[in-house]
Formats: structure tokens, sequence, C-alpha cells
């Protein structure tokens, strides 16, 4: 089996790769919907993060109050490496189970979404490494549109590498510029020339 490691900076289209990706049948998981679940009441990780940030970051609910951890961390790095450090270990976890299941069932290809994944050093774990990428101003658009403010945006962008170094370290970049049928096809291709 062959394995992608897709990533790319926030709002620069990996969701929209790895929906057209999934609509081939191509097993995908999103590592930043597993930071979600490994985070869930009664995980460990959960419990790892209340003993070392406090009560006051879990709800009457036992959730996580995320607006809140985010708050903290991405105004201070070294509480965000101390979260790292909690999470990181426990999505790897998960997403190599599920890669290794996908490759028991003879899958002929897989792709992960990481997000951080020059970051956290995993992307030798992949045959190929693909990374989506946009225009600063259209990325600046696409998470103003999500909510965030233009300080919300500098810290995010703060803790992950420049989205030029992350095209310069993948195998392939995919520019998410135009529509959805251009993306389509610039997957194709990849996926014909690398014969995935």
């Amino acid at each position: 089996m062959k394995t992608i490691g897709l990533t790319g900076g926030i709002g620069m289209g990996k969701s929209a790769a790895a929906d057209l990706l999934q609509r081939r049948g191509i097993p995908i998981i999103d590592t930043d919907l597993v930071a979600r679940q490994v985070v869930e009441p009664g995980q460990p990780a959960l419990e790892q993060v209340k003993t070392a940030f406090g009560g006051a970051f879990v709800d009457a609910e036992g959730r996580l109050r995320r607006e809140e951890m985010a708050r903290l961390v991405f105004a201070d790095a070294a509480a965000r490496r101390q979260l790292e450090g909690i999470l990181h270990p426990a999505v790897h976890a998960v997403w190599r189970r599920q890669v290794n299941t996908w490759r028991t069932q003879g899958r002929p290809l897989a792709v992960v979404v990481i997000p951080l994944l020059f970051e956290t050093q995993t992307a030798d774990w992949f045959d190929v490494t693909l990374c989506v990428a946009c225009t600063a101003g259209t990325q600046r658009e696409r998470l103003l549109a999500r909510g965030w403010n233009p300080q919300q945006i500098q810290q995010r962008l703060q803790a992950q590498l420049p989205i030029e170094k992350k095209m310069e370290l993948a195998n392939h970049v995919v520019w998410t510029e135009g529509g959805l049928d251009v993306l389509e096809e610039q997957l194709d291709r990849i996926i014909r020339q690398d014969r995935l």
C-alpha cells in the first residue's frame, strides 16, 4: 500500500483536496478530527490536559473548552508545546493504527491529512507528501470568512512553518486558487504520475 501525507497552511484547501480524493474511494484520515476525538470526555489525553493546564479548561460536562485553550496556546509558545506534547503522540497512534488496518485490508492507497506534517517530523513515514497552497490574500479571505479576526489568523500562522517552506519540502504542490475542477485535475495528474 502506498501512503500520502497531505499538508498545507490553514485555510488553504486541505479538506477540499481530501474530499476529492475520498470520492475516488481512497481512504482518508484527518488528524484535525482525530485531535478532537482524543480529547473527548473519558479519553486519557483529556485527563492529561486537565492535569497540565487545570480544570478551568474543562467545562461542567467534562468537555475541553476549546476556545479558551486556543487563546492560551496561540498566545504562549511554551503552553502550545506542552499541549502538543500531550496531543501529538495520541493522534499519531490513532492514524498509524488506522493506516495499518487499511494495509492489512489490502488497500492500494491511503491518505493522512496532517497540517503539521513537517513540523512533527512525520513526513518520512509516507511514500509521497503533498502540500496544498494558495496566496496569502486568498488564505486571509478564507479565514476571515470563518469568523477569525486578524490576531487569531496571525497567531495560527506563526504556529506553523511558512507555506513556502512546506511547499519546498513536499514532493508535490497543489495550487488551490482555482475551482474544484482545477484542484481535481491536479490531484489526478499526481496520482497518475506517481502511479498511486
